[in-house]
């Protein structure tokens, strides 16, 4: 039997969508909205091998669905076979600790949250109040990237800031990526034929977005993106850690505004910030090899950012049995792997190299079999894990 589940990701200017078949996890249309509010938006509908295109002026969210709507009746499959709409929703704070079934209460709270989300949770709630307009007749699930984080002990949430301050204003750790470092971590386990409660990981999450997290049976314990998901580690245009005595320094001494300084960490940072506009890492490794003293700088700081949280990480869990590699980068940047896990010799972790340079589609052992720590690449797959979570929560 046929489970159809719509799953939803809203940004300030895009919706992506996926309508997936959980029982069978066939991927059964796919699609991308772009340049919402923009004079040439346009709406990219693939279904059945097919791709097909509608280019037009696409005002705001409520259009974009509405656009989405039409490529399901032109071009299948029908949109009212669907039993639920699963929407990724970034930023539950300490409201929402889990999938949530959406309601006018949730909505309001995703509202009070806007402020700790302010580029996600708002486009999220547009996307969200579109959509019911759409399908009012099924139910629709919030799931959340900080959901997976909520196991955080204190001792790895809480920041050593004034106590008042922190709980008046909810500054803490929640993490991000959730989703994906829960989908990853079971699957690395599947695949090894391991109980998931029986084995420590830690999961490299490497796209333009960056984090990586410490997972001990099956549950998180830490991770690297903080209050926002800014933290952590180098991205492609986010900075990851700095001295928050930034902020104050760039206030006074270049003028800046609050604003400009969070553009400049969060848009004009990163690895893109310190190569010159290259965040692509097929772009980074051209210009390295051409000799860019400047992309070998990214490229090293980047490394040296990831070696010291795994080093941490390891330390934390005590022991570790995999480490893991997903997303853009994690599961394409050969050579960055191989540097990273050359790094990491003195660990016993040892690469396979034949196995690491590989075309990987799957997940794929990358190390060799005396590595002190099996290294894995495990592709992602964020929209599978919206769509069990969202069946999960109203079947």
């Amino acid at each position: 039997m046929s489970i159809p589940i719509l799953v939803l990701n809203c940004g300030s200017s895009s919706v992506k969508y996926q309508m997936i078949d959980v029982e069978s996890e066939e991927v059964l249309a796919s699609g991308l909205v772009e340049k919402i509010g923009l004079a040439d938006g346009n709406l990219t509908h693939k279904t059945g091998g097919d791709e097909h295109r509608i280019d037009q002026t696409i005002t705001d969210h409520t259009a974009a669905l509405q656009l989405v709507s039409q490529a399901f009746d032109t071009w299948g499959p029908a949109l009212h076979s669907v039993v639920a709409v699963g929407h990724r929703t970034v930023h539950g704070g300490d409201t929402f600790r889990d999938t949530t079934l959406i309601t006018d209460a949730v909505i309001d709270g995703l509202i009070r949250l806007s402020p700790l989300a302010p580029l996600h949770n708002p486009p999220a709630i547009a996307g969200i109040r579109a959509a019911q307009s759409m399908l009012p007749d099924v139910p629709h699930v919030a799931v959340f990237d900080t959901a997976f984080f909520s196991t955080l002990p204190a001792e790895a949430y809480t920041y050593a800031i004034n106590r008042e301050v922190a709980e008046k204003y909810g500054i803490r750790k929640y993490g991000f990526h959730g989703t994906s470092h829960s989908f990853v971590s079971k699957a690395a386990a599947a695949f090894m034929g391991a109980d998931l409660a029986e084995v420590n990981q830690i999961v490299c999450h490497l796209g333009n977005g960056a984090s990586i997290s410490a997972v001990a049976g099956g549950i998180a314990i830490e991770a690297s993106m903080g209050l926002t998901p800014l933290a952590g580690l180098v991205m492609g245009t986010r900075s990851g850690d700095v001295d928050p005595g930034v902020f104050a320094y760039l206030e006074r001494e270049a003028g800046m505004t609050s604003q400009q300084i969070d553009d400049l960490l969060n848009k004009k940072s990163g690895m893109a910030g310190l190569a010159d506009g290259s965040s692509d890492f097929r772009d980074l490794w051209a210009k390295m090899d051409a000799g860019d003293e400047h992309a070998q700088l990214a490229h090293d700081v980047y490394v040296h950012r990831l070696i010291s949280y795994i080093g941490a990480y390891m330390a934390i869990l005590g022991r570790t049995e995999y480490l893991v590699f997903t997303a853009g980068v994690g599961e394409n940047a050969n050579r960055t792997r191989a540097i990273v896990i050359d790094r990491l010799a003195g660990f016993g972790i040892r690469l396979d190299a034949e196995a690491n340079n590989s075309r990987i589609k799957s997940p794929t052992i990358i190390s060799t079999p005396d590595s002190a720590v099996t290294v894995l690449v495990v592709p992602t797959n964020e929209e599978l894990a919206m769509a069990r979570e969202t069946y999960r929560v109203t079947r």
